[in-house]
């Protein structure tokens, strides 16, 4: 068996209970990768980190495969400005490469934004801090472990 994925053991320092998946072969797209996890695409979570500042970024979560609405995210943040995070950036700020984030286990704290439709499924699935696995958890775990989240209508 594989390390355990660094999410997972940010999660069981927490004593929070989730399940590790391991797919057993690359995926295509979100369909695909929720087909594996027999899952709806809604329940997959998305973290997407945004530079609001010169050394400043926010961790967005976003169910399945709505857009962002970048308008929602400026007028909550008070920002006129703001860039998604670059490659390198989100390797640094969150410890995790792009496609496996997750808001557990951070490199460093950072502000987390979630559209409401994140924690409408019962069950949830995101990145484990790897690729080719993932976390599942349902729902009532998943809002107990994150710390801070400021929850808001951020999808179109």
């Amino acid at each position: 068996m594989k390390n355990t994925p660094p999410v997972s053991s940010a999660l069981s320092a927490q004593n929070a209970p989730h399940q590790v998946f391991i797919h057993e072969k690359p995926f295509k797209g979100m369909a695909e990768a929720a087909e594996a996890r027999n899952q709806d695409v809604s329940q997959l979570i998305r973290s997407i980190l945004f530079r609001v500042g010169k050394d400043e970024f926010m961790l967005a979560l976003i169910a399945g495969p709505a857009q962002l609405s970048w308008k929602a995210l400026r007028i909550h943040l008070g920002q006129s400005r703001m860039t998604m995070a670059t490659k390198e950036e989100v390797k640094s700020v969150t410890g995790y490469p792009i496609g496996t984030v997750a808001p557990f286990g951070l490199a460093r704290p950072l502000r987390i934004l979630a559209d409401e439709n994140v924690f409408l499924p019962s069950e949830v699935s995101f990145g484990s801090g790897e690729h080719g696995t993932a976390i599942i958890m349902k729902m009532k775990e998943f809002k107990k472990a994150l710390s801070e989240v400021e929850i808001g209508k951020f999808a179109k």
